[in-house]
């Protein structure tokens, strides 16, 4: 089947013929076209000769000209080779990529395979882009910055979606700055989705593409994807006085700054990365079901495991206002929020033996005008006492009571103060009754191995395991010190465990016996009910430990309980540097406000300010990945505002595993029009940018007459 000759043959003379055989496996209508179309446009842009028959092509021309024609049909057969249907515009691109040079070949390039979805592929169909999907491999953060139709948020949804599916993250955030109603969104009719989702809707449409329509609701709703307007993006926050735990206590939030060290998940101490003010924001109250509570916004983070999650080793981070009126399914709590492990506090010198403590605050009498006196049914416990008080013998005075004798009270005809008497009126704990003992601040704040050996002397004079069939053991602590039921609350948590409270009143209860004489209660209980981690042993009495080790601790758990509304309050929020941007908060409540192991695409980014940028930037959290796209050419910030994309590359340039994307109007995958008319811009741009200023002034408009009243 003869063709019709290319154009320019140049010398005739030294005009060479040269024929590719197209092997069998391709056929030939696919690599021709319908009615020849794709062979006319090769003929149309290569200087040979083309004819063709059977399977053989053979072109005529300068060597060189045949050389480009042979790549040519050599890189669509290996097109046609890897699936691929040939259609004018993916010939146009390989002969463009030819034209250009370069070592990637347009084969390649056009076949490298993101995403399928019933039987569409999504490749890259530039070189550029290419390049662009390469660097999204290889970085962390990419700028994919090019005029509109260049492909730069679709591909980069193509990748989070890719990277969602082969569980490199485990959820996807898009958004975009709604820019084009100045941010007003409150001016405009409608609820907040309506006035939203015109500024997502290119975002929704791209996921539409490759992801199942019907699962986007569901994946959206357990917050593997999210779709939110940029201001949205920066409000998990709380407020300014909110508890967070540092090395030191907790402190409100609004006294931290940057290189402040607070207490991660995992109890130890991690820095303070950013800390920025939010503004007045809806706060709600967040509660838990053994009556933790804090305040945070509706955007703020938690992490937390549903039922379904726990039987997958799985768990999820959704906002707070995704929980509301969700907390529940039937009879069971929904959202169960990880447990800070055993906190590490600095450790400090204490004055009295912690386990000595713990027994004296329980079972002992901390007087000043005697020798301070302990009563006990159990040796174990004498002996104890005894051994972790040096220079003290524990004396029986009569029954279960004893009296903590100073060795070296009366050497030499000098009266010695009793070294425990000392050590408690150091602690203020000299003269403290039964309803006014407290657990010493030293104690509270320090290791953990301290915090537990106090703990355990609590529980062996005053607590104990409860068993029931059939369940595992929990542990019962009785006091009427509400300090003692504060300072046991706090060791429970600090060393990674729960406690739920109750009060026992004294009006109305049953007298109790003493010497066989009725005995009216005079003070409140507070019954605690405590659960510990594995590995924290809440006992060192005998008869105790082995009830509470053959039962089993079972383990402890939290769980979100109510979420309430409480008014607006200025917040900020801040950023950790902890692996997995966890944090403690009031009552050692887990959470935390970055993007961790997520996907994050920031659209449209040319219309974000320089503050906006820094903010979303700063929000990168670990196994993540950023994809920030714009065109820095249709900015509409109002009020001449500065795009935050503009200067972004001069702030960030030399930073390692960030990467700047440039595509052209060589890669708009649109209409070929959409490139046409994009270069016809940038001419006019430039020829008008270069134009003197006299002969760009325009003439004054008239004045617009002013209307009456305004």
């Amino acid at each position: 089947m003869p063709a019709q000759s290319g154009s320019g043959l140049g010398d005739a003379s030294t005009a060479v013929r040269t024929t590719i055989t197209v092997p069998d496996s391709v056929p030939m209508v696919s690599l021709l076209g319908s009615g020849d179309e794709l062979l006319r446009l090769v003929e149309n842009e290569v200087d040979t000769d083309v004819h063709v028959r059977g399977n053989e092509i053979a072109v005529t021309g300068q060597p060189a000209d045949n050389a480009f024609a042979v790549a040519v049909f050599d890189e669509l057969i290996a097109l046609l080779g890897t699936g691929q249907l040939l259609r004018p515009d993916s010939v146009r691109r390989v002969i463009g990529m030819l034209r250009a040079g370069g070592s990637e070949r347009p084969a390649d390039v056009l076949s490298l395979d993101i995403i399928s979805r019933r039987g569409r592929t999504i490749r890259p169909k530039t070189l550029n882009q290419k390049r662009y999907v390469d660097a999204i491999d290889a970085h962390t953060i990419v700028f994919g910055i090019g005029p509109a139709g260049t492909g730069k948020t679709y591909l980069a949804m193509a990748k989070a979606v890719q990277a969602l599916q082969t569980k490199q993250v485990n959820r996807i955030i898009l958004t975009r700055p709604a820019v084009e109603a100045g941010e007003r969104l409150g001016y405009l009719p409608g609820t907040l989705s309506e006035k939203i989702d015109p500024y997502l809707r290119p975002l929704y449409d791209a996921l539409h593409d490759m992801v199942d329509p019907e699962s986007i609701p569901r994946l959206m709703q357990s917050g593997t994807i999210e779709v939110a307007p940029l201001a949205y993006m920066r409000g998990r926050a709380q407020p300014y006085d909110a508890q967070v735990l540092t090395p030191a206590g907790f402190v409100p939030v609004g006294t931290l700054r940057v290189g402040d060290l607070v207490i991660g998940s995992d109890g130890t101490p991690t820095p303070v990365l950013g800390v920025y003010p939010q503004g007045r924001k809806e706060v709600y109250r967040v509660a838990t079901q053994d009556g933790a509570w804090t305040l945070a916004c509706g955007e703020h983070l938690w992490t937390v495991t549903t039922p379904e999650d726990r039987r997958r080793g799985k768990t999820r981070t959704l906002e707070t206002q995704e929980m509301v009126g969700r907390l529940r399914r039937g009879g069971i709590h929904r959202y169960e929020l990880p447990l800070v492990e055993p906190v590490h506090f600095e450790p400090q010198d204490v004055p009295l033996d912690p386990y000595a403590l713990g027994l004296l605050l329980g079972d002992g009498c901390p007087t000043t005008s005697t020798t301070p006196a302990f009563a006990t049914a159990d040796p174990q416990l004498v002996a104890a006492l005894e051994s972790a008080l040096d220079g003290i013998t524990v004396r029986q005075k009569s029954g279960y009571d004893y009296v903590l004798h100073h060795e070296d009270g009366g050497r030499g005809g000098l009266r010695i103060a009793n070294p425990v008497t000392a050590a408690l009126r150091r602690l203020e704990l000299a003269g403290t009754t039964s309803a006014t003992k407290f657990v010493p601040e030293p104690y509270l704040h320090n290791s953990a191995a301290v915090r537990t050996a106090v703990l355990q002397g609590l529980l062996d004079s005053d607590g104990g395991p409860v068993v029931q069939r059939g369940r595992t053991c929990r542990i019962q602590y009785t006091t009427t010190s509400p300090g003692l039921k504060d300072g046991v609350t706090f060791l429970v948590r600090s060393l990674g465990g729960v406690v739920h409270s109750r009060v026992r009143a004294a009006a109305g209860r049953r007298p109790g016996r003493a010497q066989g004489r009725p005995v009216e209660y005079r003070e409140d209980a507070y019954v605690l009910d405590i659960r510990l981690p594995a590995g924290v042993q809440p006992f060192r009495l005998e008869r105790k430990r082995q009830v509470y080790d053959a039962a089993g601790g079972g383990r402890p758990m939290r769980f979100l309980d109510s979420i309430e509304p409480v008014g607006e309050q200025e917040t900020l929020c801040i950023q950790v540097a902890a692996q997995d941007s966890l944090y403690v908060t009031d009552d050692f409540l887990v959470t935390h406000n970055t993007l961790n192991d997520a996907f994050v695409i920031l659209d449209e980014a040319q219309n974000t300010t320089a503050e906006q940028m820094k903010m979303f930037l700063t929000r990168l959290g670990f196994g993540s990945k950023i994809v920030v796209t714009g065109d820095v050419t249709q900015v509409d910030l109002p009020g001449g505002a500065q795009s935050g994309l503009r200067i972004v590359r001069e702030i960030l340039d030399g930073i390692e595993d960030v990467h700047f994307a440039n595509l052209t109007s060589a890669d708009v995958v649109r209409h070929r029009l959409v490139g046409d008319i994009v270069d016809a811009y940038e001419r006019w741009d430039s020829a008008n940018n270069q134009r003197p200023a006299a002969t760009q002034q325009q003439p004054a408009r008239p004045a617009r007459p002013r209307r009456q009243g305004s």
